[in-house]
């Protein structure tokens, strides 16, 4: 007769199955290209799951995707996009335990995480409402000394590639709701230490009115993503979000292939980073002459 261990014994000596968040393209989960995988740690060390290691050619695909969606995107109204962005706060509001479950997992105090996902969700709401209204603040009809009327405008860049910050929440939603606010598509890059907020964010996105290829999420290391992302001729815009002067510096120089515009946000504290202006600086300004008369 087989000796039984306890149940107590038998769950301490089994390995935990790890969850393998993916990455978020296109509207789907693909794994890496690369297959390969790093392992997000809690605070004491101990892995909580396993996060895709992106490569260039992930980095190719999913700008790929953003450019496929960044037609459709901004050609949908400005309301419509508002009541999308809304979806999106309404699908993170009610997943609200698990993300302050995940936060807490990474190292943040419970009731820091909290207020958190308030604000995440705060800050959804608040881009939401201005994407019918910037335009109507920022655009102008310009004076002209002949017989024209002279209006300025304002156009998405087009394809925005984010370095998302550090802040693992409340951060990413800052520097994302701006950018698809305004009709761009965005290659976020999530280098930090607490990444599983961002690639769970993709399943929120997944689940809302959102567009495959308007969000498009990747994991891994900069080193490894973010040279190719701001060489990539089809990106039309950069947004840094690290606090590190040599990161910006050096994608800066990569930017140059197609002069593309960079914006660099090293904010540490996001709590007080909303403004309109978060969205006219991923903006072109297109006027247009029409004359008067015959």
């Amino acid at each position: 007769m087989s000796e039984q261990r306890p149940a107590g014994a038998a769950a301490a000596d089994r390995l935990p199955v790890l969850k393998t968040h993916k990455v978020y393209v296109g509207g789907r989960f693909p794994r890496s290209e690369s297959g390969r995988f790093d392992r997000a740690l809690g605070p004491d060390g101990t892995p909580i799951a396993n996060i895709c290691r992106c490569s260039r050619k992930d980095v190719r695909d999913a700008v790929t995707a953003a450019r496929a969606a960044q037609a459709g995107w901004a050609g949908r109204t400005a309301y419509n996009r508002g009541q999308i962005l809304y979806r999106i706060a309404e699908m993170l509001e009610g997943r609200s335990a698990q993300f302050e479950t995940l936060l807490a997992a990474g190292g943040t105090a419970p009731d820091e995480a909290a207020i958190e996902v308030q604000a995440a969700v705060d800050r959804l709401v608040h881009y939401a409402g201005w994407t019918d209204k910037f335009q109507q603040v920022f655009s102008s009809v310009n004076p002209v000394a002949t017989s024209h009327f002279n209006f300025s405008i304002l156009e998405p860049m087009g394809v925005i590639g984010v370095l998302a910050p550090e802040s693992p929440l409340l951060g990413l939603t800052s520097a994302v709701a701006p950018a698809i606010a305004g009709g761009n598509t965005t290659v976020v890059l999530v280098t930090g230490s607490q990444p599983l907020p961002a690639t769970t964010f993709g399943e929120v996105l997944n689940s809302s009115d959102v567009p495959g290829g308007v969000v498009n999420v990747l994991t891994g290391r900069s080193d490894e993503m973010l040279a190719p992302l701001a060489a990539h001729r089809d990106v039309d815009g950069l947004l840094l979000c690290s606090p590190d002067p040599d990161v910006a510096r050096s994608a800066e120089i990569e930017a140059v292939h197609n002069l593309k515009r960079v914006a660099v946000r090293p904010h540490e504290d996001w709590t007080d980073v909303q403004s309109p202006y978060e969205i006219t600086d991923l903006q072109e300004v297109k006027t247009t002459w029409h004359p008067i008369g015959s």
